[in-house]
């Protein structure tokens, strides 16, 4: 069997690209097709585990989601993770091959072109469809000698393309038909029709526009997506927190600190959507204010954002309100920011050997040159903290890091791998006001956000009510009622070369 094939390229990174193909998979696997999203290269700081133990980015990850299968590293084989400096480290095939230079990793694109094809080949070889996602434009023409993620992708599938524009930032018109105007002829011939983007308001004011789009590039515009505020649904990378971010406008105030390197901040997505919770993204110290808790979240490039957090007066700031009593969550990276120090004697991630931590919990970092990903479940730990009253219930979580940490304190959960002897996690200090955790994914569960908001809750002497509805699901389903009401599919299914189901 070889699937039938759908491409989605964009104007630009972050036009729409990554929800459009989660879209088209859950409207396929409605229909249902077997259906798996394909990557070939991300290059992004949120990713998620396979369930062995490979890594992949979040979007590809969300896209299976969506389309009711399990995520597989075929589906995403390379993807870069920025690190400080301009270097980058290059997970291929789920695992770490090494950190480079921007300019070195340039220079082996071509190489990789042999683990794009066998993934991509053996995605066909199972499964009805495949919707390939591509990455930032095609048009980059500085880059066409290295592309293994756009064109060169589609002209190897022979995948019929939807072009993406975003007109919420202007300019669509001109990017649609600029983009089509820099491909080769054999790469223009593929792109068989356009999605708009990201509208806002009356789309017949769009009319005089769409006709004169159509009869000056021959592409008929298959649909016009309107704006979907409060959306759910894991972002690709860090780029959707550069404005200041605030969801929400509930009587507990969570503060995310917005580090230079933030990854995995999709695991508070949830926890932003509960009505009882205002959530603010904060990257200066002068707005942390006093909030009810402060979140350390994951970070690609712990020692560096570490020293971010020194220099612009945060880690100040922070101890200031640990003093003062106010409740403080580090997971992953942030974790290890709590404790007395991370060591670094291999020089895995910086040119520091050793460096202080906050001091806030008593344990300590190593970073190792093996990355531990993997999928577990947990149960707490401890009868004290913000995750008491999980009791014995099972959450189930992912850890993505390179350091070992070891604790002299109280373990805040105890997790278990597959196949594995369940082992303690995280740390609790003294008082339970301070926590940390490798736990990501911790907030999919309603029963561990409704835990930590009661506790903190009850702290504050106020109730509130949990939302205990919010799924992943729901918003996928969300997401394709929109795009099934405002895209001919009917023609994106004879494009591909499928039956209308």
């Amino acid at each position: 069997m070889t699937a039938k094939v759908l491409m989605v390229q964009g104007t630009a990174s972050s036009v729409g690209k990554s929800l459009l193909v989660a879209a088209l998979c859950r409207l396929l696997a409605r229909r249902g097709y077997r259906v798996a999203p394909f990557k070939a290269q991300n290059m992004a700081l949120n990713s998620a585990v396979t369930p062995d133990g490979l890594e992949i980015g979040r979007s590809t990850a969300v896209q299976a989601e969506a389309a009711g299968v399990e995520p597989a590293v075929e589906m995403n084989p390379i993807l870069i993770k920025p690190e400080a400096g301009s270097r980058a480290q290059v997970v291929l095939l789920g695992r770490p091959a090494g950190a480079l230079p921007s300019q070195e990793y340039a220079h082996r694109l071509p190489t990789l072109w042999g683990a794009v094809t066998s993934s991509l080949d053996k995605l066909r070889a199972v499964y009805d469809v495949v919707v390939i996602e591509g990455a930032g434009s095609p048009a980059e023409i500085n880059l066409r000698d290295g592309d293994i993620v756009n064109m060169r992708v589609a002209l190897y599938a022979q995948a019929p393309v939807l072009l993406v524009g975003d007109i919420d930032r202007g300019g669509v018109f001109a990017s649609l038909v600029g983009t089509l105007a820099l491909l080769e002829p054999e790469e223009r011939a593929l792109v068989q029709g356009f999605v708009i983007n990201r509208f806002r308001g009356d789309v017949a004011l769009l009319e005089p526009g769409l006709r004169t789009l159509q009869d000056l590039t021959g592409v008929p515009v298959l649909g016009v997506v309107p704006y979907l505020h409060g959306l759910r649904i894991a972002e690709e990378d860090a780029v959707a927190l550069e404005r200041p971010i605030t969801t929400g406008d509930g009587p507990l105030d969570i503060a995310v600190v917005h580090l230079p390197h933030i990854s995995n901040f999709d695991d508070f997505d949830l926890l932003g959507a509960e009505p009882a919770v205002r959530l603010r993204y904060v990257g200066e110290a002068a707005a942390l204010a006093r909030p009810d808790l402060l979140i350390l979240p994951g970070t690609k490039a712990t020692m560096a954002d570490l020293s971010f957090l020194r220099a612009t007066g945060l880690a100040e700031r922070i101890l200031a309100l640990a003093r003062a009593g106010t409740p403080i969550l580090g997971i992953c990276g942030g974790y290890q920011m709590l404790g007395r120090r991370i060591q670094d004697p291999d020089r895995v991630e910086s040119a520091e050997a050793e460096v202080a931590g906050l001091n806030l919990l008593p344990v300590q970092t190593r970073f190792l040159g093996e990355k531990r990903t993997r999928q577990v479940r947990a149960r707490t730990a401890t009868s004290d903290g913000p995750f008491a009253s999980l009791g014995q219930e099972v959450v189930s979580g992912y850890e993505i890091h390179m350091g070992v940490t070891e604790s002299a304190g109280t373990p805040l959960f105890r997790v278990q791998a597959k196949g594995e002897e369940e082992h303690p996690d995280g740390c609790l200090g003294a008082g339970g006001q301070i926590a940390g955790t490798y736990l990501h994914g911790l907030f999919e569960s309603t029963s561990a956000r409704r835990a930590l908001l009661e506790w903190l809750a009850g702290r504050r002497g106020v109730q509130l009510q949990v939302a205990s509805t919010l799924s992943r699901q729901a918003e996928y389903d969300r997401l394709a009622d929109c795009v099934e009401e405002h895209i001919d599919v009917a023609a994106v299914w004879r494009l591909a070369g499928l039956e209308t189901r």
